[in-house]
């Protein structure tokens, strides 16, 4: 096993280089990122942290590549936007959970033509938006006129999100929201520790949610029913390349288009990886996971 390189992006910087070379129309090293003929194999991953879908599958992307005699690098981002513009630029080899379908369409649409898609590998993805089980409201539709128990806010996420534009741009005006509510942005973690807090006091407080995504078994919470449908439809789970990386790593690319997860396979994968070990031993975590779901590999490869 090759050793592992771990670091992580300034995010003014990240933001400000990869921006100027998508903004440019540049796209330097599209062809993979790194020089396969010359004996280069390293791979790296940019993933979001709090976004513990992409956390839990790169730590797993993580533990496959290395058998393959990758050396992996993980990259640390914070907006989605730095992401795929690095994507698309081949400074960041692997999105290891892109919402590539529907909520990040907008990305898609900019920087496609420099990004491969391998495939996808959860087909039940969902955007929400919640309240605590004891809140006596259980639609989207009977926010309206309710906007003083919550403060006129909904609690939002990461401004870059896809699921903060569909909040914002398609669900408030869809059911009147917009004119009693404001969108709170700021991050994940943030959001997580409002709602923790107000759980504590027996507060109202409604926030944008997703699934699969640790959190929902984690509070007492419950998703508004949407009879508008105003978040979409389910939506695949997708791991996202720069432009040729098949070419120059068709193992790495084969390995990664056959993994499939189900609901509890990538529900114990997330919860072995964020809750269960937790931060510093994800690839214990990873291992155990494993151990427990070998065949959700196509191209079986040992611990």
């Amino acid at each position: 096993m090759m050793k592992k390189t771990k670091r992580s992006l300034t995010g003014a910087l990240a933001l400000g280089a990869a921006a100027a070379l998508a903004l440019a129309g540049c796209s330097a090293n599209t062809d993979g990122g790194s020089d396969a003929a010359g004996g280069d194999k390293t791979i790296t991953l940019g993933f979001l942290p709090s976004w513990t879908d992409g956390l839990s599958t790169a730590y797993l992307l993580e533990n496959q590549l290395e058998q393959l005699g990758y050396e992996v690098k993980m990259e640390e981002l914070t907006e989605a936007a730095v992401l795929y513009t690095g994507l698309a630029s081949g400074d960041i080899d692997i999105y290891p959970s892109a919402w590539s379908e529907k909520t990040h369409t907008k990305y898609m649409e900019r920087y496609g033509d420099d990004i491969e898609d391998l495939g996808a590998y959860y087909d039940n993805a969902v955007l929400t938006l919640a309240v605590p089980e004891y809140v006596d409201i259980d639609s989207i539709e009977d926010l309206k006129g309710n906007a003083a128990r919550f403060d006129g806010k909904i609690i939002g996420i990461e401004p870059s999100a896809g699921l903060t534009e569909q909040t914002e741009t398609v669900v408030m005006p869809e059911y009147g929201l917009d004119s009693e509510y404001e969108l709170v942005t700021s991050s994940t973690a943030t959001m997580l520790a409002t709602l923790g807090d107000k759980i504590d006091q027996q507060e109202d407080v409604v926030v944008t949610l997703w699934r699969p995504f640790w959190a929902n078994d984690a509070f007492p919470i419950k998703d508004l029913k949407d009879p508008k449908q105003a978040m979409g439809e389910p939506e695949a789970l997708h791991f996202l390349a720069t432009k040729g990386f098949s070419e120059k790593y068709p193992d790495a690319a084969e390995l990664i288009g056959g993994i499939e997860l189900d609901d509890a396979e990538y529900g114990a994968l997330e919860d072995l990886v964020v809750n269960e070990y937790g931060e510093g031993k994800e690839p214990e975590a990873i291992a155990d996971w494993i151990g427990k779901f070998p065949n959700a590999f196509s191209t079986q490869l040992t611990k």
